[in-house]
């Protein structure tokens, strides 16, 4: 009789302890998924404010040229206006749109004499260092929950809730590849 009593508290003890250990592994999971929302958000905020600024210079650009009242001036930002998309595909397509808001300021002397234009410029540059700064961030949060999916036995818990390897923010072409098309 003692011996089952002992036998069990054995395999209390055991399941205690699983489930501690259980417990302990989902609560890092939820920390690196609340982790990546927060980073996520603040990507989020940051590539609104880059749109917003290439949105504001498209009249600035066409008032600059007259040439350009007839085309389209980043055409990827009017096109933006009605897709929902990615944080990814966003970066990416507005990395598209700095370069062309580059060529423009690059060939139009006009722009460098204009101070709101310049304000926009300064500001992406802005925007620039803060993107890459969370996008690092981002990354190494994603490398340690990516590690924590795949390691035994934090893997267990992962298959259990169902918890998948996260893409990095590379801030890569679509196609990896990065190509400057524009032309004026």
């Amino acid at each position: 009789m003692l011996d089952m009593v002992m036998y069990g508290l054995m395999i209390l003890i055991v399941i205690c302890i699983i489930l501690i250990w259980y417990v302990n592994v989902y609560n890092k999971f939820q920390e690196y998924i609340i982790r990546i929302n927060e980073v996520e958000s603040n990507i989020d905020t940051i590539l609104r404010k880059r749109f917003d600024l290439l949105n504001k210079s498209i009249g600035i650009i066409k008032s600059s040229n007259e040439e350009l009242n007839d085309k389209d001036v980043l055409k990827e930002i009017n096109e933006l206006r009605s897709k929902k998309l990615s944080n990814f595909e966003l970066d990416r397509l507005l990395y598209k749109s700095i370069n062309e808001f580059h060529l423009y300021k690059d060939t139009i002397p006009e722009l460098k004499n204009n101070e709101s234009f310049m304000k926009i410029d300064l500001g992406i540059n802005e925007s620039e260092i803060e993107i890459t700064a969370l996008r690092k961030y981002y990354n190494d949060i994603i490398t340690e929950y990516n590690k924590s999916v795949k390691v035994f036995p934090n893997m267990i818990v992962s298959k259990i809730c169902h918890y998948k390897n996260k893409p990095y923010f590379d801030g890569k072409d679509m196609t990896d590849n990065i190509v400057n098309d524009f032309k004026l």
